[in-house]
Order: structure tokens, then sequence, then C-alpha cells
């Protein structure tokens, strides 16, 4: 897995989806440990252990966080997993976009969970329109940050997270999208919705599922 810069900003957005009542908080990738310490400030009793493959990155969060383990997440130890558990949630921002086999991740992090355990996930979105408009000219290039951010192996749309999720032991129980306002969109969405009928699909679901930035995700164990 590649490293992004570390970054200091919690997603407040996906900040709202980790839930209240839990004891343990599991968070991959957790960088400077900013969206853990936005979380502990409001729960300041819960077990919170950031994942960082960047032993620089883990120095800084080790200052926030309740522990941090160095370590690639797709390349833990089953013996790690077992100390991590029971969690009660897992959390993944802007994450796994970023693995090679998020769905093996997923499967192993689903062990870990108790019963009424949960994964929280902020996700881009590989359809936004912005996306598209560049494939249709044949200027899909790779870029420093953002949905065609150089450091991205995997691709998600809404219905492959939700797949994603249910193939791996997982029940969506919310599920939104991040809409900005964003300039060019307008002139886009048309063309997006006339290449929609063209496939013969749903010109209002292409358009509305063009429009998210990311998605965040909170998903349940499911029984």
């Amino acid at each position: 897995m590649q490293q992004t810069p570390m970054h200091d900003l919690p997603n407040l957005a996906l900040l709202g989806l980790v839930p209240a009542g839990v004891e343990r908080v599991v968070e991959a990738g957790c960088s400077s440990g900013a969206f853990g310490q936005a979380y502990l400030a409001q729960h300041p009793d819960v077990e919170y252990i950031g994942i960082e493959m960047a032993p620089e990155y883990a120095e800084v969060a080790r200052t926030r966080l309740s522990e941090v383990v160095v370590a690639n997440v797709e390349q833990l130890e089953d013996r790690t997993f077992e100390v991590l558990s029971p969690t009660d949630c897992w959390i993944f921002g802007d994450v796994l976009e970023h693995l090679y086999d998020p769905w093996r991740t997923l499967k192993r992090v689903r062990g870990s969970l108790g019963d009424s355990g949960c994964v929280v996930a902020c996700i881009p979105n590989a359809q936004h329109w912005s996306v598209q408009g560049l494939l249709s000219v044949g200027d899909f290039r790779y870029q420093d940050a953002g949905l065609l951010d150089r450091t991205h192996i995997r691709w998600f749309t809404r219905k492959t997270i939700i797949d994603l999720f249910n193939s791996t032991g997982f029940e969506i129980e919310e599920m939104g999208g991040r809409v900005f306002d964003e300039p060019g969109r307008a002139q886009a969405l048309p063309a997006i919705r006339s290449l929609a009928q063209a496939c013969g699909a749903d010109p209002d679901e292409a358009e509305r599922d063009a429009m998210p930035l990311h998605y965040l995700v909170r998903a349940r164990v499911r029984a």
C-alpha cells in the first residue's frame, strides 16, 4: 500500500457515523491521529487504537490516541487480530481504495468484531461526473490528490461499495453521498443521463450516482 501525505483535518461527516457507547475502536491508516483525537474529545473513556504504516506518522498519532500499531493493515499477523478482538468499530477513512485486497481485509476485520460490531468507512466515488468526463475524452491521468490520487489501487461506485460489504459478511445500515457545490457539474449531467439511456439504464439513477464525491458507510456484521 503506497503512502499518502499525513493529514491533520478530521472528516467530521464520517465522525458522525461512529456509534456511541463503544469500548474499543480501531482505525486503519490513522495518519496523524487527528480523527481519533476528535472522537476521543467526545468519548474520552474509549480505547482508541490506530494502525499506521508510516513510523513518522505513527509517532505523531501516539500523542493523541490510546495506542498505535506501526503496520500495513493488509499485512497484520493473525495474532494481532486476535489481540484486537473483540473490537466494537473499525474505521477506514479513505483507506479501502488504497488496499490491494480490501475484500480479504474486511473478512479478517469481521472476525475481530463482536456480534454487534461495525465498520465505518469513507470511500471515493469512481462514478463521479468529473471522472466520467475525463474518461469520455481519454484524459484519465493520475494526480497527487483527489479522486485520481495516484496511490489509489481500487475503484468503487455506489453499487460496488454495496457489493464489497455484502460479499464480506456485512450489512450496510447507513450509506450516504457527500455532494459539494462543484462548477461544471450542471453541464455534464445531461450527457451522463443521455449515456445511461443509450445503455438501457435508468438516467435518474445515473445522474444521482454521479454527484457524490465520496460515500460514507456504516456496516454491521451480518447475523
